[in-house]
């Protein structure tokens, strides 16, 4: 793959991924919209994996405290901070890999990158976005997670499967309706990421391993770095901004995308 084409890819994922505005979506609408080749689910995957170190790097404390939880939390223990995070990560998880194994065995996946589909959920889940914004109390601390809203806020995940939905857009508004600050419901959106990209990781891991394509190997390890560095940028600028703006710009942009790939899709 040409190296502009991964960079791009690589920096329209980082931006997009932690930003309500669907980073799969922008991915599959690229080759649509210009001469470009599809790059398929693997570089996907792949510049996916590189923001997912942007999210360990920001909230390492967090991230540090989960993995130091573990332990305990293999032997059944949920009596501190990081076992209990670890599990509330890992019951949040389980949706989304159920429903993404689903559709990558029957390959509903792949026929679902279409600019039809990414518009109306582009413009669909960006009104409902608008909607928990606007009626949510943000009043709660993300430290007041529970096992029940990680189990909700994990169906929510699920349904950024299908892409237009966006996974950190479909999170922060489910987060929102249950009443969590702005900085506090991206703070969850993007903790809950870690566990499904490290899934999407190791299933990429074994493609590229079984399939023996040491080009594709190299293109996915230069896509995952850039995505990394444009993808830190992001995320700290996404975090400053959230403690003075709401999520309408991202609402106005999603609708406008929205209404706009319908239009041309229809014509």
């Amino acid at each position: 793959m040409p190296l502009f084409q991964l960079i791009l890819l690589a920096v329209i994922q980082g931006i997009t991924e932690f930003l309500p505005i669907s980073s799969s979506g922008h991915l599959i609408l690229l080759p649509q919209l210009t001469s470009m080749a599809d790059q398929g689910q693997t570089i996907d995957v792949a510049v996916h994996v590189g923001t997912l170190g942007a999210v360990i790097v920001y909230f390492w404390s967090d991230v540090k405290q989960a993995l130091l939880g573990v332990p305990r939390l293999l032997t059944g223990r949920l009596d501190t901070p990081g076992a209990r995070l670890a599990f509330l990560l890992i019951v949040a998880t389980i949706p989304a890999i159920l429903v993404g194994l689903v559709l990558k065995v029957t390959g509903l996946a792949d026929a679902m990158r279409s600019a039809l589909l990414i518009g109306i959920t582009m413009l669909g889940f960006g009104i409902v976005l608008w909607w928990a914004d606007q009626k949510s109390p943000a009043e709660r601390e993300a430290r007041e997670w529970n096992l029940r809203e990680a189990w909700v806020l994990g169906l929510w995940q699920a349904v950024a499967l299908i892409p237009g939905t966006s996974r950190s857009g479909i999170t922060i508004t489910g987060a929102r309706f249950m009443g969590y600050a702005r900085p506090d419901a991206a703070k969850i959106s993007m903790l809950m990421s870690v566990p499904v990209i490290i899934a999407s990781g190791l299933l990429l891991g074994a493609d590229v391993v079984m399939s023996g394509d040491a080009i594709v190997a190299k293109d996915a390890a230069i896509g995952a770095g850039f995505a990394f560095v444009s993808a830190m940028l992001a995320l700290v600028l996404m975090m400053r901004l959230l403690r003075t703006v709401s999520f309408m710009p991202y609402v106005i942009y999603r609708v406008v995308l929205g209404a706009g790939l319908i239009i041309w899709s229809l014509n």
